[in-house]
């Protein structure tokens, strides 16, 4: 058996060991392969230590790449031949890659590695024919950097491990009350004030425990273009969030001109350290909609159209009570003609919604935008649960399913004592893997407006790299398979068979370094006995 992770549409029948890489495998890569053939030259040639140099096509050593715009965009078909080595076809250049993230599962573990590990076996592959495409568009994960900042380095690693997957979307949560993440040249306050706390609460809200170490970081200009470019590399789109109006207060802290001065003292604001849902919201002037038009022209630039058609603006859980208080807020509603605050936060969302759509972008936001009513052209990341999903996508909406109850990988693993800092509902591999994107409510017409889906990763209790690979390994794997493979009915997938390609796929995680949860249960090293979780007991609901 192969072992595939994710399983393909047609895995083909494995025939002996027939095609070994050697000094003298060339790679053959036909035009637009080339994101594809850079790729394999690095990681396998790395691996095993090998040129992979650029080949004619003749005889059967060689790893061809070629596109066939007949078969689906991110489609491929993986052939193995005594003739003709490894061909690679794939509808665009994303299929091949995908075809050659198949490749290097096919040539084992060892193909993961950094430099060869001198075994002295040549690394073989069997005569096979594979054929797969994913059943979603959209195959993401959402990483906050926010509430833990995660160093460019760790970026791109999340990136390769994505691509790894085979998921295509990155949302990149860059702001929240607990720090601004990128560089903004016209307002330079956001980070030399926005990107640091002075301490940091450690585990829940309602912990007594803190990190009185100062945190924080943010990223360059130039070092969001290179995470753009090395995403852009590996057919991963970005999906940059700006959280607004609510989750501000970090950007406030910086401009206090930004939030309500008519009713709290913004000026005394400093980034927020601790967790939960934040009074200090933006103020709904013209004054904030000027300011985040000039943020939202740099980001433009930083995220360019190819690469992240989507801009993601939060507005999520964004308290109405200072609007409520204010006297500008309720005068502004009042001029508008507007009813209540809910379609004051909507006159908000749409004023950018028009604004990105005429910079030929489309705006995503949390489900709470379609409170006060939804911009027309406007998708949804329905969080809450799936109900927000159903709503917009019978209302013409694109939506994008990431139900907490299923989806969000901080959410613990096991209902054990010993996991680290436990938060939510448990959530196991099985249960991951049992996730539906697709509400069997949804009509057909609307089922069409579901892009796909992605899991959630919020960082509160998660510190450092080691803590967030724990959350997300192995269920990122379970999820990728979700989102790529043509899966059954969640009732009657075949778990026992992912379990047994996940011994496989394990040896791949060690290979690559992530500290994932092992299936026996946390390390000594991985516990955090004593630090206050919020563990939720009972199945979760559907909602």
């Amino acid at each position: 058996m192969h072992d595939l992770i994710p399983a393909p549409v047609h895995p083909g029948d494995p025939g002996r060991c027939g095609f070994f890489l050697d000094a003298a495998t060339t790679i053959t890569a036909q035009p637009g392969t080339g994101t594809a053939e850079r790729w394999l030259r690095a990681t396998l040639g790395a691996a095993f230590a090998l040129p992979l140099a650029p080949g004619a096509g003749d005889g059967g050593n060689t790893v061809e790449l070629r596109i066939d715009a007949s078969l689906e965009p991110e489609g491929y078909r993986l052939d193995v031949t005594p003739t003709r080595g490894v061909r690679i076809t794939g509808g665009s250049a994303a299929g091949v890659f995908w075809g050659a993230q198949t490749l290097r599962q096919l040539l084992g573990p060892e193909a993961f590695r950094r430099a060869p590990v001198g075994t002295g076996a040549q690394p073989g592959i069997p005569f096979t024919e594979i054929e797969d495409g994913p059943r979603f568009a959209w195959r993401g994960l959402m990483l906050d950097v926010a509430r833990h900042f995660t160093p460019k380095d760790g970026v791109l690693r999340m990136l390769d491990l994505l691509a790894a997957h085979k998921l295509n979307v990155f949302h990149f949560h860059l702001t929240d009350d607990q720090g601004w993440r990128v560089e903004i040249k016209r307002h330079p306050r956001l980070t030399e004030v926005g990107a640091w706390r002075a301490r940091t609460r450690y585990g829940h809200r309602a912990s007594e425990l803190w990190d009185e170490t100062p945190h924080g970081g943010f990223y360059t200009q130039d070092d969001i273009r290179e995470i753009v470019a090395y995403a852009a590399e590996r057919h991963i789109r970005v999906v940059p969030e700006i959280d607004i109006p609510g989750h501000s207060q970090a950007a406030i802290s910086a401009y206090p001109e930004l939030g309500n001065t008519d009713v709290v003292d913004t000026s005394a604001l400093s980034v927020w350290d601790t967790w939960g849902v934040n009074p200090n919201v933006l103020a709904p002037t013209d004054t904030t909609l000027r300011f985040f038009e000039g943020v939202f022209e740099e980001l433009l630039d930083l995220f360019p159209a190819e690469t992240s058609p989507f801009i993601h603006v939060g507005g999520d859980e964004c308290p109405k009570d200072q609007w409520r208080q204010s006297p500008a807020a309720q005068a502004r509603i009042a001029a508008l003609g507007l009813k209540d605050e809910d379609e004051l936060q909507s006159w908000f969302i749409r004023h950018f919604d028009r604004w990105l759509a005429d910079r030929g972008r489309r705006l995503i936001g949390w489900d709470e935008i379609l409170e006060g009513g939804l911009a027309e052209g406007a998708a949804v990341t329905s969080w809450q649960g799936y109900a927000g999903g159903i709503a917009a996508a019978e209302a013409g909406h694109d939506v994008v399913m990431c139900p907490l109850q299923q989806v969000y990988l901080d959410y613990r693993q096991d209902g054990g004592p010993d996991e680290p800092m436990p938060i939510g509902y448990v959530r196991t591999l099985e249960d991951v893997y049992r996730f539906e994107p697709l509400p069997p409510s949804l009509s057909e017409e609307a089922a069409g407006h579901v892009l796909g889906t992605q899991a959630n990763v919020w960082t509160e209790v998660m510190q450092n790299q080691d803590r967030v690979d724990y959350q997300v390994f192995p269920r990122l794997a379970a999820f990728a398979e979700v989102a790529w493979s043509r899966l059954p009915a969640s009732g009657e997938r075949d778990f026992a068979d992912f379990e047994r390609r996940m011994h496989t796929h394990y040896a791949r995680l060690d290979a690559l370094g992530v500290a994932y949860r092992p299936p026996t249960g946390p390390h000594p090293w991985q516990r955090r006995p004593g630090v206050l979780g919020r563990p939720i007991e009972g199945p979760p609901p559907t909602v």
